[in-house]
């Protein structure tokens, strides 16, 4: 790595033990940017709780994440992914952005579905609002199974009308599957445990996704465990009456 490496540290929330990995997508966003850039960096849990002296030291009023990179602290999720894109480049360091800009937005709309789904306590609702999730993920179905311009061959004879990548953007992960994967999985984990619903077997192209996904240690080590995320949750998602 060399020496003029920057020292960076990561701080996320902790969980529930004070200690562990919380419930937290932004921050599980920024642990697999800095892990796929392949850079050295630290990660500190910080228990809000307890407000330790680090948070009024380096970002008071900041909620986790915060990035201290070299001497500077930043505090916003996307300026910090904005910054580790520019700072961490190549030949060094690989490019993350997506090619296709559609890929940033896909499955843009699935997280406020799902939480509109799991707080809802209104047994009449619970139908229209498990429809309205179910659109979202199959849109995102639709996206991950139509081809990419750069997968349609223009020379080629054959039409390319379905996609087989792993990611939301091809072969690689990128930014959009760092700020996309961390959601998804809080949506498979709560509506399992508190809706009894699962992400229907029906959408392949979206579970190839998530297959490819989970076999990544960049995403799955960096997950929350189940019962952290449910205990982040135990609060939210509401009974149906």
């Amino acid at each position: 790595m060399g020496d003029d490496q920057p020292q960076v540290e990561l701080f996320v929330k902790a969980g529930s033990d004070g200690q562990s990995i919380g419930n937290c997508p932004f921050s599980q966003r920024l642990f697999m940017v800095l892990w796929l850039k392949g850079v050295t960096f630290n990660v500190t849990t910080v228990d809000m709780r307890r407000k330790p002296d680090i948070l009024k030291d380096l970002a008071p009023g900041a909620q986790p994440p915060f990035l201290l990179y070299g001497t500077e602290v930043k505090t916003d999720t996307n300026k910090i992914e904005e910054f580790l894109e520019d700072n961490l480049s190549p030949p060094k360091y690989p490019k993350l952005a997506a090619r296709n800009p559609e890929s940033n937005c896909a499955g843009v709309d699935v997280f406020a579905k799902f939480s509109a789904y799991i707080k809802n306590s209104n047994p009449g609702m619970n139908d229209n609002l498990e429809k309205g999730l179910l659109k979202a993920l199959k849109k995102l179905d639709d996206y991950l199974g139509s081809p990419l311009p750069d997968e349609i061959d223009q020379t080629s004879a054959d039409d390319v009308t379905s996609s087989s990548r792993p990611f939301l953007d091809g072969q690689d992960l990128t930014l959009a599957d760092c700020n996309l994967l961390p959601k998804l999985n809080i949506v498979k984990v709560v509506c399992l445990k508190y809706r009894d619903f699962s992400i229907p077997r029906s959408l392949t192209n979206l579970w190839r996704y998530l297959d490819a996904a989970y076999a990544r240690e960049e995403f799955s080590s960096t997950c929350p465990t189940d019962p952290e995320v449910h205990f982040a949750y135990a609060q939210v998602a509401k009974a149906l009456k």
